[in-house]
């Protein structure tokens, strides 16, 4: 059975008291995933560690949003790949969309910081998406595969085997955001396949995880993941209540039960 990824990030979301509700509302549908479900939640950095411990029983990776490209020093406010490892992280969510816009996040920083979580052993998941402006222009899938292909940038054929992509439109993300249709989806994420295995060669891009986000939920997750090159979902709001997030596990695990019955 083909896994499936399928988690959250929280963005600036959350207390303790929020975080520790929600894991053990959660608790249950994660000890009923099938095993094909990797499931991963990307909390606030205090609270990482927290959710670590909480799901120690299952089979949950954690992340942390955001590093610094550099090990120490005089960084005022940033948070180190060795840092992030310590509290218990395993994945490191980078380029999102508004790391990019609020935060001067560039497409070469974007690449520094995959080479010093890559260095401690953690896995990127690199962020990449097309604005309205480069959607109207036609020039959404140049405008991708660009940041993937600078986002990978000295990154070997072994490292790219624990590298996650995720395809998120900046049109589709937030409360006004469009969603995607699930062909518009996949047109993304087989271009940056295709930007893969021009850099990686057939193999490479074949084994490497793709995901979606951009105004993932219930009514449209069954269908997204239907699509050849979709490999699991990065969903926003609609996975932020445990309830939500249960409901999207299912759905994922029911369209794979049907896949694999046909």
């Amino acid at each position: 059975m083909k896994t499936r990824w399928i988690g959250t990030s929280w963005k600036m979301n959350k207390t303790s008291d929020e975080v520790a509700a929600f894991c053990q509302q959660i608790l249950p549908a994660l000890q009923g995933c099938p095993e094909w479900i990797q499931s991963f939640l990307i909390p606030p950095f205090p609270y990482v560690q927290q959710v670590g411990e909480a799901l120690d029983s299952v089979d949950t990776l954690t992340g942390v949003q955001n590093i610094c490209w550099a090990e120490q020093g005089a960084y005022t406010g940033e948070v180190s790949a060795k840092m992030a490892k310590d509290i218990g992280a395993s994945l490191v969510e980078i380029g999102h969309s508004e790391r990019r816009e609020l935060f001067n996040e560039s497409d070469h920083t974007v690449n520094l910081k995959v080479h010093a979580a890559l260095e401690q052993g953690l896995m990127p998941l690199i962020c990449v998406g097309d604005s309205l402006e480069e959607k109207r222009w036609g020039v959404s899938l140049e405008s991708i595969v660009r940041q993937v292909k600078i986002a990978l940038h000295g990154v070997s054929p072994e490292q790219l085997a624990r590298v996650w992509i995720a395809y998120e439109p900046v049109w589709a993300i937030g409360e006004q955001g469009i969603p995607a249709s699930a062909e518009e989806a996949e047109s993304g994420l087989a271009a940056i396949r295709a930007g893969v295995r021009q850099c990686f060669g057939e193999a490479c891009a074949e084994h490497t995880v793709l995901l979606y986000g951009g105004s993932v939920n219930p009514d449209n997750a069954a269908e997204l993941l239907q699509q050849p090159n979709i490999d699991g979902l990065f969903i926003g709001r609609s996975a932020w209540q445990a309830e939500g997030y249960a409901q999207l596990l299912q759905i994922a695990a029911s369209v794979d039960n049907e896949v694999a019955c046909v």
